[in-house]
């Protein structure tokens, strides 16, 4: 139903004679006389009201010799009513719809941006490290430098305090230059180090590869 529609049978229902006309027509069939007694109207005032209700479809009217018989529409009274709760809560559940259309074309992006940052990560690695897990040298480019350095730290037991000795000897595991990766540990802040002993920061400080271009 259109919005005319719907504004027109608000429009019949906006008047306390046609809702009392309605109730009385709901126990069945009336004629305009009776209605009028049993209202305390006019027949003419019946007429003009029942003429509204008519043109909203709520009324149906035959006529028996000289009187008109009136009946309650019930389908286009319920078909009215539905009619403008549907089209009230529309908005209100279109919204909602492009909300959720919205919610999964995110997670669509963010699965895909996961998915992509993973091959990426596993191409660097499979480029530096042999099937050894030796680390066949240092990348020059920073994203891909962080890779490894991330890769290497999550091997590393958080909250344990190592001597220099000691990583040393866990960078040398994967690479001979224990200097300079200890030196980029540092540097990039995956590890803390205080008077030659040597810490894991939490992953939350440590760099974001993934933000580089």
């Amino acid at each position: 139903m259109q919005l005319e529609k719907v504004v027109a049978y608000h429009k019949a229902l906006a008047d306390p004679t046609r809702i009392r006309m309605l109730i009385l027509l709901a126990d069945g069939e009336r004629n305009g006389l009776e209605l009028a007694e049993r209202l305390s109207l006019a027949p003419a005032t019946i007429t003009h009201h029942a003429a509204k209700l008519r043109e909203a479809g709520l009324v149906g009217e035959r006529r028996e010799k000289n009187a008109i018989y009136f009946s309650l529409n019930e389908y286009f009274l319920r078909d009215g009513a539905d009619a403008a709760m549907e089209l009230i809560l529309r908005s209100r559940a279109g919204a909602r719809r492009e909300e959720t259309d919205m919610d999964e074309q995110r997670e669509f992006e963010e699965q895909a941006r996961r998915e992509e940052l993973e091959k990426y990560r596993s191409g660097v690695l499979r480029s530096f490290f042999d099937r050894e897990g030796s680390l066949k040298n240092i990348p020059a480019q920073l994203k891909k430098k962080l890779v490894v350095l991330e890769h290497l730290a999550q091997k590393l037991e958080p909250g344990r305090k190592y001597p220099e000795k000691d990583i040393n000897a866990f960078i040398r595991e994967f690479h001979p230059d224990f200097a300079t990766l200890r030196r980029e540990f540092i540097m990039q802040q995956y590890l803390f180090r205080e008077k030659e002993i040597y810490e894991l920061n939490p992953a939350e400080m440590w760099p974001r590869w993934a933000e580089l271009s």
